[in-house]
């Protein structure tokens, strides 16, 4: 390919293909644990907090320093120093499972404090009219919290749907596989740019869809 052109020659739509499933099967595998682990970690954050229901000062300030240490450190090194713990969890490090478990690592601590903090935006009437009419606090949590806060939590699962995606491509620097797997070793190493920019294509329509599709649910789920 000359300088200034790009006619895609070096562009394998198979492994393209191929590339874009895996980098989905990470974002699905990865967006799945992240909200079961991640959900119920912010609710607790938030129940524990100053003036709440299980107000609770040292269990908080345990789980925020958690949160803040995981947060707190580059993708990057979490892949490399997770290596040894994700071999243990999936048996390797490579590959779409070898990916999960940093990507896991790394989202649910922050989708936690988006939790937490589309919790305290709920009108703290709903909550005191539940237990006037005699709800039990899972009764509260469960069947006023969440709905109430529900448009919050899914736009916070947009945020970080949208963060995983360039996680995802982070990844590929220790050979996870999909589209930054592709953009790493054809596109920087063997400075094919067609590869690159097809990749970073693929990627930021991804990141728009993921966008739209957050959007509109939260829409249709608000009550405002």
């Amino acid at each position: 390919m000359s300088a200034g052109t790009f006619d895609f020659s070096n562009v394998d739509w198979s492994e393209i293909g191929q590339a874009t499933l895996d980098t989905l099967a990470m974002l699905g595998g990865s967006m799945a644990l992240t909200i079961a682990l991640g959900l119920p970690l912010g609710v607790i954050l938030f129940l524990t907090g100053k003036g709440q229901m299980l107000e609770n000062r040292l269990a908080n300030s345990a789980l925020s320093l958690l949160v803040n240490v995981l947060r707190s450190v580059p993708f990057v090194i979490l892949l490399i120093v997770m290596i040894p713990l994700t071999v243990t969890l999936v048996g390797t490090s490579l590959g779409v499972a070898g990916a999960i478990p940093p990507l896991v690592a790394g989202a649910a601590p922050f989708f936690a404090r988006l939790v937490e903090t589309a919790l305290r935006e709920v009108d703290k009437g709903v909550v005191e009219a539940s237990f006037a009419m005699g709800a039990k606090r899972r009764q509260v949590v469960l069947g006023a919290l969440l709905p109430e806060a529900l448009p919050g939590l899914i736009a916070a699962a947009t945020v970080t749907a949208i963060a995983l995606v360039g996680y995802t491509a982070m990844a590929g620097v220790v050979g996870a596989g999909g589209l930054g797997d592709l953009a790493v070793r054809f596109g920087y190493q063997r400075f094919q740019t067609d590869v690159m920019i097809v990749t970073v294509v693929l990627m930021l329509l991804l990141v728009q869809a993921v966008q739209m599709v957050g959007d509109a649910v939260v829409r249709r789920v608000s009550h405002r």
